[in-house]
């Protein structure tokens, strides 16, 4: 697998098949976050912060989300961690997508709990195996997700799980003083999507820790020489 994709990302064709192939994953990622605000039963941590902060300042969610990914995304420079192109489009394209199917009214909120836990679980679903299709396209992790491995790193003898569980609750306190949605669908969130992602990445055969993204850099290096070349040739 790690062969395979870095070889992909060796041309200018490549970089931009993956970055189509990552916007295209990422807006249906959205499709599954949307299912599970629509859930109405609590929102997911982040999720709690950028309703929050949509409710408080009158703007639409998917703005909200903008303003939280390329703050996370302006720490993870500051930390001086890898950046990836995909993760620019992740910062934009799950929000939008969520303001487009809101704005549709595709799947109207759940009325009860059971119907909650259904259109929950499915959110979950499709949000695990289209962060698989994100994730192959190795341009990048989402910007929480880099933000996590920043903060274990620098956190050296507290295990990743306690600094995840410190993040999420600090999203999810921030969220709820502004007025986001907290319920038993945070917790569902909180707890399930690790088990679940595991699940969907186990059937396909694919292992997270063994794909090495491309830095923006190097992506940029190799669009560049690809351009380079052209313009040799034509002259």
């Amino acid at each position: 697998m790690k062969q395979m994709i870095l070889l992909n990302n060796r041309t200018t064709k490549a970089i931009v098949i993956h970055m189509l192939m990552a916007a295209l994953s990422l807006f249906i990622n959205g499709f599954g976050v949307y299912l599970t605000i629509q859930a109405n039963f609590g929102a997911s941590p982040w999720d709690v912060l950028n309703l929050g902060l949509a409710n408080t300042f009158g703007i639409l969610y998917g703005t909200a989300s903008i303003v939280v990914s390329y703050t996370i995304l302006g720490i993870d420079l500051l930390l001086r961690e890898p950046i990836g192109i995909a993760m620019f489009i992740d910062a934009f394209v799950v929000g939008k997508a969520v303001d487009l199917f809101n704005h549709l009214n595709v799947v109207p909120k759940c009325t009860n709990i059971p119907q909650g836990i259904f259109a929950m679980i499915i959110g979950l679903v499709i949000i695990s195996y289209t962060q698989f299709i994100y994730m192959a396209a190795a341009l990048g992790c989402g910007p929480r997700d880099t933000l996590l491995v920043a903060l274990t790193k620098r956190a050296k003898r507290i295990p990743i799980g306690a600094v995840s569980i410190a993040l999420l609750s600090t999203a999810t306190f921030i969220g709820w003083l502004l007025g986001g949605p907290v319920g038993l669908g945070t917790l569902i969130c909180a707890f399930g999507t690790g088990p679940i992602m595991q699940m969907a990445f186990h059937s396909v055969k694919f292992d997270a820790a063994r794909v090495q993204h491309q830095k923006i850099t190097d992506s940029m290096r190799v669009m560049l020489g690809r351009e380079i070349q052209r313009e040799t040739k034509i002259s």
